[in-house]
């Protein structure tokens, strides 16, 4: 019997890279198109076919993603890649559908006082929203998949607990709302491994394969500790975000995405192919410390290098 079939984990993940949204988006400096183009070129140059490449925001409220049209645009240019963009509003999805987007994003948050904070909307209404997105997806005749996104699932520095009940009822009430598939995000790095394996064991049993993505930073350092969690409840598609940039600008103390070139290191080693090159990865983020000068950089591979040892699932099949 091969190796593969007495292995707990997957043959193959997805790293679905956030940091042209999720990274930028907190950072004070406006990083140029071209420069975003030059990382979105890089980063499927290494291999990555998933890309959040924006948000369909207002300007004014987060210039540093004024530009979304035009690397939508761009990325649609590139063979075999999925385009994912997030959207806060029915405009924003209009917008995104108008770009010809891949997959939209529809953020909500299990707490309460988040939601609010974020979207101006309770969850109920942050569901309400995603039926009127789903409506206006079909009645355009559009492919765009529709994934709500639930963040703050293991707790808020606004609210504080979050009942894991109060997950999985808003897991249920998105997928009854039309959304094509649901994730799970750790919004505020609150996570544990133990608390990432029960919650994901229980939103499967709601949401099936259509529980289709994980998202957690690495705020107290357990990011990488939650996503072998979740792998191990059957998740294989996973958030990151070069050098580990990233947070949410309405939960204080949410730094730090989990670092791709660590996630994409993390599961080569473990045998679990991602497609992605490590070396070009790191090249990339060689190249982001250039352009994000002064800007917090994470990540423990950049610093420490590759092991001699290192031998990619890639390289080894």
């Amino acid at each position: 019997m091969p190796p593969d079939c007495l292995s707990p984990h997957p043959r193959a993940a997805i790293v679905r890279e956030v940091g042209l949204r999720d990274g930028l988006q907190s950072l004070p400096v406006v990083l140029p198109t071209a420069i975003k183009l030059e990382w979105l070129e890089a980063a499927y140059a290494a291999g990555q076919r998933e890309i959040e490449v924006g948000s369909f925001v207002p300007a004014r409220l987060l210039p540093q993603l004024a530009d979304t049209e035009e690397l939508v645009a761009h990325a649609k240019r590139l063979p075999d890649l999925s385009v994912s963009v997030l959207v806060p509003n029915l405009k924003g999805a209009e917008r995104a559908l108008s770009s010809g987007a891949d997959l939209m994003l529809v953020p909500l948050s299990a707490s309460h006082a988040h939601s609010v904070a974020n979207l101006r909307k309770t969850p109920q209404e942050a569901v309400a929203m995603l039926r009127e997105i789903r409506a206006a997806r079909d009645a355009a005749g559009s492919a765009t998949l529709i994934e709500g996104g639930v963040g703050t699932a293991f707790g808020c520095t606004l609210q504080g607990q979050v009942r894991p009940d109060d997950v999985l009822r808003l897991l249920e009430d998105l997928l009854d709302a039309g959304a094509d598939r649901v994730s799970l995000a750790d919004t505020v790095g609150y996570a544990d491994p133990a608390a990432v394996r029960r919650l994901f064991e229980q939103a499967r049993r709601i949401a099936g394969d259509r529980l289709c993505c994980a998202h957690f930073h690495d705020t107290r350092g357990l990011g990488l500790a939650n996503v072998l969690a979740a792998l191990e409840t059957g998740v294989t598609r996973f958030d990151a975000c070069l050098a580990g940039i990233g947070g949410c600008p309405h939960a204080p103390g949410a730094s730090g995405n989990v670092s791709t070139e660590d996630l994409v290191f993390m599961l080569e080693s473990m045998g679990i192919g991602t497609g992605v090159d490590v070396d070009r990865l790191l090249a990339l983020r060689d190249a982001a410390s250039r352009w994000l000068p002064g800007q917090p950089l994470h990540g423990a591979l950049w610093r420490a290098g590759l092991p001699k040892t290192y031998s990619p699932r890639s390289r080894a099949a």
